[in-house]
This record gives C-alpha cells, structure tokens and sequence, in this order.
C-alpha cells in the first residue's frame, strides 16, 4: 500500500474518532485507537465504557491488557541483544541457558523459539494464575519439560510460553543480568520516552485500568485441543484470570502487559522508523528491517491456531493477518488474545496501536475504512 496523505492531524483525528465509535456501536464495550505517522501523534481517540459497573468511560489515560501485543516489546528486548552481538539467532538456547538442555530441547535454536517452531508451546502441567506469573517457577518447569512436536519441524503458536522462553534468553546475555523489567525500561521504554507500558501494573494505576469482558473465541475448545495446551482453561484469557491482583501486578513477558494505545502506539513508530524514533535509535537498521522475513513452512498450517499464520523468523506476524492491518510487504504486527493489536508499516512509516477491553469483538473493518479515508490507503 502508498500513503498519499494531504489531510492535516485534526482531520485525521476525526477519521479515527468516527471509527472508534463505529466499533462501539458494532458491540466493543471500549476502545482508544493512536496512530503514528512519520514519527508524530497524529491520532489518539477513544470511545466506550472501561467499566460498566461504574459506568466509568474511557479516557486516552485509561489503561487495558493487550496480550500478545507484549510478545512485540519483549521480541525487541531479544533484538537488542542480537544487535549487540550477544545472542545468535543459529545459536542454541542451551548455549545460553544450559539447564534448558534437557528431555529433547538441546539442539532447539534461538530461531526455534522466535518463530514459534521450538515444539515447546504447551504449558507446565499444573500450572495455576499464582504459578503463572511465578517466574522462577515458569522457567524452570520450562527448562525441565519436553516438547510436544520434533524441535524446529512444525509451525506450533507459543502462545504463553514464548515470552519467558524469550524474556529468560535476554536476561542470561545481559552483561549487567538485570531483571527483564528492568531491561526493558532501561532500554526500550525510558529512551522512547513511553510512558503507562507495565509489566506488571503498580498499585497506584489500578483505578486506572479497563475491565475486561468476555472471553477469546478459544475458549469453547475441548481440553485436548492443541490450542488448550498452550493457554490451559485454568489461566484463560477470561475475565476471571486477567483481573486478579496477582496476575495483573505479576510479570507475564508473553501476554500480560498493560498500556494505553498512544503508548504501545509509541513503540510501533520506532519500528516503523527502522529502529529509530525522535533520533533515539533502538535497534539498528539491518535488525529493524529483517524482522520480516518469513519463518520456514510460513504457508503451512499452524498446528495451534489451526489454519496457516504469516509469522516471520524473528516472531512477528506479518501483512494480512486481518484486514485492519493491510497488505505492505514490510508491515510487521502482533495481535492479542480478543482483538489487540499494534502494528508498523515502515514503508509508509505508519504505526497503530488499538487497545480494548471486550474480548472477540471485531473492529477490522472500522479501522480499515479508517485507513483508507485518513492516508488514501487501498
């Protein structure tokens, strides 16, 4: 897709506004969409209700979970490291981690992981939301388990497990073997000047915080479902799990950070800027532009979604996966469990971010159209 823009960022604006409130009316309960062109806010809108019990609207400073939009910020934490030489992406985790070299994973790959094909996409047996947001004890059970497929043959979503598969790798390269919340603060979120992105929400900005709604579209899968073994019904991505105390303060590197849109937005437009933004560069060019290329066996079904993925070999998703998101050959995005998703388009330098908080709810359509009227986007 071009961007052939002549509309100035009220109007813009006014576009996203109208969306936002197209998908209210469709169903969503509450909704912020932020969109970043060439490196500029050029849209932060909201509509809806965060809290019906309340009756609490949403505001642009209102906070929901995202998901698996995390995967995108933890994934760039691993970048990093490969920048810095630190990591390889040929390189074997047990390379990195020893005590993963167990039961079957020796010779999975830093790649393996990145592009969900290390076969180790179910989680621990047992596990509970208070073991979940365990770290030490996620990675443990994680370095002690065998995979469910032959390491690096099969397309399998790590829908949980790939984050501290991921978040553990940073945390073993890391010179200075800070805390994975520490990294990422020190080397993501406070150059970008991004503000309200948690991994693991402070007591003082719960007031703050959306309530969830409903559940994923998998959840009324049968326990044996390839899927059910990577998100278990006992830490679903229902209401019941999320918003508890302990999970929504707990450090969940795949799926559990909470933001606001113009924040996870911010993150996207460095990416859309090549691994700069506002002359604070992240990564390097040649890492921002190869995280699109697509994992092996891209086309074939993913044996945990259930139907094929475009998945890139450093873990983003790429163009197409909805039609909210378009068709540019460099995109890269990540969705989120219920319909989050952030997005970079570093052809047009277009960055989105969409943050809400009933689950399942489709806004493609209204953001689509959006799209087109705002940047004359086919």
């Amino acid at each position: 897709m071009t961007v052939s823009n002549k509309k100035n960022a009220a109007e813009i604006s006014a576009i996203f506004q109208a969306a936002a409130e197209k998908a209210v009316a469709a169903g969503e309960r509450g909704i912020q969409i932020a969109v970043y062109q060439d490196g500029r806010l050029v849209a932060d809108v909201c509509a809806g209700i965060a809290d019906t019990s309340t009756g609490r609207a949403v505001d642009k400073g209102t906070l929901f979970n995202i998901f698996s939009v995390t995967k995108a910020i933890t994934n760039v934490a691993l970048q990093i490291q490969a920048d810095r030489g630190l990591i390889g992406y040929s390189e074997r985790v047990a390379h990195y981690w020893p005590e993963f070299g167990a039961n079957g994973k020796q010779a999975i790959t830093v790649e393996d992981v990145l592009s969900h094909r290390s076969g180790l996409m179910q989680m621990p047996g047992g596990v509970t939301p208070e073991l979940m947001v365990d770290y030490a004890w996620m990675v443990r059970q994680l370095a002690s388990m065998a995979p469910m497929y032959p390491p690096g043959t099969t397309n399998a979503y790590h829908a949980y497990n790939w984050g501290w598969l991921v978040s553990e790798l940073v945390t073993r390269t890391d010179p200075k073997q800070r805390p994975f919340r520490q990294f990422v603060s020190d080397e993501i979120l406070d150059p970008l000047g991004i503000n309200d992105f948690w991994l693991g929400i402070p007591q003082s900005e719960l007031g703050r915080l959306a309530k969830l709604e409903g559940a994923s579209s998998f959840s009324q899968m049968s326990p044996d479902a390839p899927y059910r073994k990577a998100i278990p019904e006992a830490v679903g991505t229902v209401p019941e799990v999320w918003m508890r105390r302990d999970v929504q303060q707990g450090l969940h590197p795949g799926a559990g950070a909470i933001s606001k849109a113009s924040s996870v937005a911010r993150f996207w437009a460095m990416l859309a800027g090549e691994g700069e933004l506002d002359g604070v560069r992240i990564l390097s060019k040649k890492i921002a532009n190869g995280l699109n290329v697509p994992r092996v066996d891209s086309g074939k079904v993913d044996l945990v979604l259930g139907k094929a993925a475009a998945v890139s070999r450093r873990g983003f998703w790429l163009a197409g996966t909805n039609a909210a998101v378009g068709s540019s050959p460099r995109l890269i995005c990540h969705p989120g469990a219920g319909g989050s998703l952030g997005w970079a388009d570093p052809d047009n330098r277009l960055a989105v971010a969409i943050c809400h908080n009933r689950m399942g709810v489709a806004y493609d359509k209204a953001l689509a159209e959006a799209m087109r009227l705002a940047f004359d986007v086919a």
